[in-house]
């Protein structure tokens, strides 16, 4: 068995994940590779969630009886616990959503029905970047097309970067939303932060920062990345679906307007007009996803006694390992950073001239899974005048034994196609 400094005890870690022991195609053993898309949920979060609809299930916030007084005390001590997890000054900047995408749309809304100074109109510019995941991409496009708003885009390098070399002339004084991945979906590629917020706040502009491929694989910290706004999804960090996080500054978020109407989100309400709750709850129109922000905070707890740092620290291993064996496949070619390096744990590539659709098919017959297409950023395939990718990516749960299943994958793809 390959032995990697930086690993955790991923033999103690799967017993956690049930799904992990399938197996599916006669008998062979699933080797997971799809953790972009969605991670395994151990069994700590399958406990939450069933311990939450067998005993505590009921709506939250108005109800005076007990089950009403438990769901409500569950869901917002999730708040509190994704708040930690983040280094949120308060525990009011949380708002709870469907997804990171409702999360971004969110945002996109709010600035499109704001007052002055933050409105978005035919006057001002949005800037995204070429490696966004279209749940970046067409919120700001929708934004430009109702308001006029130019939107502008980062281009990327050959090698799979961002490129900043005209920063001062794609962010200017007339850019009121900077929006951009920490890191890319489909490359991997960790951006440079610091960098583009600094050009941000020259001008006055705000941002906002996709963090989905971020929060499930290594510390975040609102704090010490200065953004003004912060969207992640529950189901990549071994939580359940149907739960995403934004993280948005105290007093943007109460100067700005509601994107949902309906219940929970009032103060008062007449037939000529209403009054709006404070945050985070004036942004939660209706019945929340109660027991998803439950397996949420239960994933939370999962990850923190870990350490982030040692996922981190793991899955740098895995991904180091990971690019040393592909390199030996012939014909493989990897889409992005081809150093462990400034990236995370997700590799794109191609192979030869055989379509990614059928390098997944053939995997998946192996027991490999791993995502095709172009993972919701087909600008970055039209970047590399590729159709489509296959893409590995790892997680906490991932060995060194999967990605040698997965090389040894790719050369039974190759021989199968001649």
């Amino acid at each position: 068995m390959t032995q990697l400094p930086g690993l955790l005890d991923t033999e103690a870690i799967r017993k956690d994940f049930p799904i992990l022991d399938r197996t599916i195609h006669d008998g062979k053993k699933i080797v997971y590779l799809d953790n972009a898309a969605t991670s395994q949920k151990p069994r700590q979060v399958l406990d939450a969630l069933n311990a939450y609809y067998e005993r505590s299930n009921a709506n939250v916030h108005r109800g005076v009886h007990v089950l009403a007084e438990e769901a409500t005390a569950l869901y917002e001590g999730a708040r509190d616990k994704v708040a930690a997890f983040i280094n949120a000054p308060s525990r009011d900047e949380v708002i709870f959503t469907k997804n990171a995408s409702e999360s971004l749309n969110l945002v996109a809304n709010m600035l499109g029905w704001a007052d002055e100074p933050y409105r978005v109109d035919a006057e001002t510019e949005i800037v995204i970047t070429e490696m966004e995941h279209h749940s970046n991409i067409v919120p700001w496009q929708l934004l430009s097309q109702r308001t006029g708003a130019k939107l502008k885009w980062f281009g990327i390098t050959d090698d799979g970067r961002l490129d900043l070399s005209d920063i001062d002339e794609i962010i200017t004084e007339k850019t009121k939303i900077v929006s951009f991945t920490l890191v890319s979906n489909i490359m991997g590629t960790i951006n440079p932060v610091d960098t583009i917020i600094r050009r941000a706040q020259e001008v006055g502009a705000l941002v906002c920062i996709d963090a989905s491929q971020a929060a499930p694989h290594m510390p975040l910290d609102v704090q010490a990345l200065q953004a003004d706004f912060v969207a992640f999804t529950g189901h990549k960090m071994v939580g359940p679906t149907g739960i995403g996080v934004l993280w948005g500054r105290q007093e943007l978020l109460e100067d700005l307007p509601p994107f949902l109407g309906g219940g929970e989100m009032i103060e008062t309400v007449s037939m000529s007009s209403s009054t709006y709750a404070p945050a985070p709850h004036k942004f939660e129109a209706g019945t929340p996803p109660i027991a998803q922000a439950v397996g949420l905070g239960a994933a939370v707890d999962y990850l923190t006694a870990i350490g982030m740092d040692k996922i981190a620290a793991h899955e740098h291993a895995i991904t180091e390992y990971a690019i040393k064996r592909l390199s030996e496949v012939e014909g493989l070619r990897i889409i992005g950073p081809t150093t462990a390096e400034d990236r995370g744990a997700t590799i794109s590539f191609t192979l030869g001239d055989i379509h990614p659709h059928d390098v997944g098919q053939v995997l998946d017959e192996l027991g490999i899974a791993v995502r095709v297409g172009h993972h919701c950023a087909r600008p970055v395939c039209l970047r590399y005048g590729i159709p489509a990718t296959t893409r590995a990516s790892f997680y906490l749960y991932s060995t060194p034994a999967e990605v040698d299943a997965l090389v040894e994958g790719l050369e039974h793809v190759r021989n199968f196609f001649g």
